[in-house]
C-alpha cells in the first residue's frame, strides 16, 4: 500500500536528526493515545503532545504545532488528522494509516454499542435520567470550547469582529456554514498582506527540541512530485467513493445509506474548525431537513461522543445509525443502523487520509510561510462564532421545553418560550459549569456528575 499511495524518496529528505522508533513501538503508542483520547480535540491533542513530544521525544514542539496548524485549516476532525500527520512523519503512509484508524476504532465500537442500547432501552427511567443529565453537562463542554479557542485568537478587535460576524451570519441570517469558513480564510489570507500582526495570532512557542526524531532543525526539502500527488489523490478518491457508487448501483440514489453517504461526504469537505463547528451544520440538516433524529437525540449523541474515546465528530456515526434505524427499508432496523454507522464512519474519516497524504509533503515544503497561519487565525476566530451558534442552539433545546422560530425582516431565529424553562436542567448545567470552569475538574468527572444528578432527579423527584 505504501508503494501505491506513499511518497517518493525525493519528496522529503532528512526528516529528523535521529532514527525513528520502530513501527511496532509507534503502533503501541498510538494505541495508548486512542485509549486516552477522551474529552474532545483539546484533550486528545494534549494527550498526543504529552506522549509524542514530552515523553517519547519523537516530535519537537514546533513541528507538532506546525502539523496542528495545517490540520486546523482542514475540514474534518483535526485531532485524528494530526495523528495521521504525525504517523506519516514517523513512518510515512503505513504509519499514518495505522495512527489514523487506531485513533477512530475505540470510539466507533463504543458509539455503536451505545447506539444499540439507546434505541433498545432508553425508555427506562434510569436511562432517561442519564440522558437528561448528560445533555445539560454537554452545554458546559461547548462553553469551555468557546473559552479555549477564544483565548487563542481574541488578541485584537479584528478577531473578535470575525467571531461576532460568523455567529450573526449563521444564527440570525442563516448563511451556510461553508461560506462563512471560506470567507474567513480569504479575509485572513488577504488581511495578512495588509496587517500581518493583526491576522497572525496563532503562533508556536520559541522553545524547541533539536534532538527529537522529527525536529525543527533546518532541512533540505525538495519540491513534492505533482505526479505522485495526483496518483495519491486518485487512489484515495477511489477508496472514498467506490463504496458509495456500489450502494447507488444496488440500492438507488434515494436509499438512506446513499443519502447518508453523500451528505456526510459533503460534511467531511466543508466541516472546517473541528467537531463543534461541524455539528452546527450537521444538526441543522439531520434534524430539520432529513429528519433522521430529534434535537434532544442530537444532544444525546454528542453526550455519547464526549464520554467515549475518539474524536467528537464520531457523533455523526450516531446520526447515521438513527437515520438508518428509522428508515430501514426491508432490513431489520438494528442491522440497518449498524450499516448506517459503517457508511457514515467511512465517508467521515477516509477523507482525512486524503488531505494528509496529498497535502503533508507540500506543507513540509512550505514550512515557515506565515500566510497560512494568518488564514488559520481568521478561520479559528470565525469558528468561535460558529461554536457559540451551536451552544445557543443546544441551550435553547435543552433548557426550555418549548421553542419557536421567529421569521421576518430577512432573519430566521430560534427562540425559547421563556415560561417553559426547565429548572432541573438549568441546575445541572450550573453544577457542571462550576465543576469544569471553577474547580477545573476533568470533562469525564463533570459529565459523570451531570449523569448522576440527572438519574437521581428522574428516579426520586419526577
Amino acid at each position: 500500500m505504501e508503494d501505491e499511495v506513499g511518497e517518493s524518496k525525493d519528496e522529503l529528505t532528512s526528516i529528523g536528526s535521529t532514527s525513528s522508533p520502530s513501527l511496532r513501538e509507534a503502533t503501541w503508542t498510538w494505541g495508548r493515545v486512542a485509549a486516552a483520547s477522551f474529552g474532545g480535540p483539546a484533550g486528545q491533542i494534549a494527550v498526543m503532545f504529552r506522549l509524542l513530544v514530552e515523553e517519547r521525544g519523537w516530535v519537537s514542539e514546533r513541528r507538532f504545532l506546525h502539523a496542528l496548524n495545517y490540520t486546523m485549516l482542514l475540514p474534518g476532525p483535526e485531532a485524528q488528522q494530526l495523528a495521521v500527520y504525525l504517523g506519516w512523519l514517523l513512518h510515512r503512509t503505513k504509519g499514518g494509516f495505522i495512527a489514523g484508524w487506531m485513533f477512530v476504532l475505540p470510539g466507533f465500537v463504543s458509539i455503536l454499542a451505545l447506539s444499540v442500547l439507546y434505541v433498545t432501552y432508553r425508555e427506562l427511567t434510569v436511562v432517561t435520567g442519564l440522558l437528561f443529565g448528560l445533555k445539560a453537562a454537554v452545554l458546559v463542554i461547548v462553553l469551555a470550547a468557546v473559552i479555549s479557542l477564544g483565548r487563542q485568537v481574541f488578541e485584537n478587535r479584528a478577531m473578535v469582529a470575525l467571531a461576532v460576524a460568523a455567529f450573526l451570519g449563521m444564527y440570525v441570517f442563516n448563511i451556510p456554514f461553508p461560506i462563512i469558513i471560506v470567507a474567513a480564510g480569504i479575509i485572513g489570507y488577504l488581511g495578512y498582506r495588509w496587517a500581518p500582526d493583526v491576522f497572525t495570532v496563532m503562533t508556536g512557542h520559541d522553545s524547541d527540541t533539536a534532538d527529537a526524531v522529527i525536529s525543527d532543525v533546518p532541512e533540505s526539502v525538495s519540491r513534492p512530485s505533482r505526479r505522485q500527488a495526483l496518483r495519491t489523490l486518485t487512489i484515495w478518491l477511489i477508496v472514498w467513493f467506490l463504496p458509495l457508487l456500489a450502494l447507488v448501483l444496488v440500492l438507488g440514489r434515494d436509499h438512506v445509506f446513499v443519502q447518508e453517504g453523500l451528505f456526510f461526504s459533503l460534511v467531511s469537505v466543508v466541516s472546517f474548525g473541528g467537531a463543534y463547528a461541524a455539528l452546527a451544520y450537521v444538526a441543522q440538516e439531520a434534524v430539520l431537513t432529513y429528519e433522521w433524529l430529534l434535537p434532544d437525540e442530537m444532544l444525546d449523541g454528542l453526550g455519547f461522543a464526549g464520554t467515549t474515546p475518539g474524536p467528537l465528530i464520531q457523533v455523526v456515526q450516531f446520526v447515521g445509525f438513527m437515520g438508518a434505524y428509522r428508515n430501514p427499508g426491508s432490513l431489520d432496523p438494528l442491522v440497518a443502523g449498524v450499516i448506517g454507522s459503517l457508511v457514515v464512519t467511512w465517508v467521515t474519516f477516509v477523507p482525512s487520509f486524503l488531505w494528509i497524504f496529498v497535502g503533508a509533503p507540500y506543507i513540509e515544503y512550505l514550512r515557515g510561510r506565515t500566510s497560512l497561519t494568518a488564514a488559520l487565525s481568521a478561520i479559528t476566530a470565525a469558528v468561535v462564532g460558529v461554536i457559540v451558534n451551536l451552544g445557543l442552539w443546544f441551550a435553547v433545546n435543552t433548557l426550555f421545553e418549548s421553542v419557536y422560530v421567529f421569521e421576518g425582516y430577512g432573519v430566521r431565529v430560534l427562540l425559547p418560550v421563556v415560561t417553559s424553562l426547565n429548572v432541573a436542567a438549568l441546575g445541572i448545567t450550573l453544577l457542571a459549569g462550576v465543576l469544569l470552569l471553577r474547580f477545573n475538574q476533568s470533562i469525564l468527572r463533570t459529565i459523570g456528575a451531570g449523569i448522576v444528578t440527572g438519574v437521581v432527579y428522574q428516579v426520586l423527584l419526577v
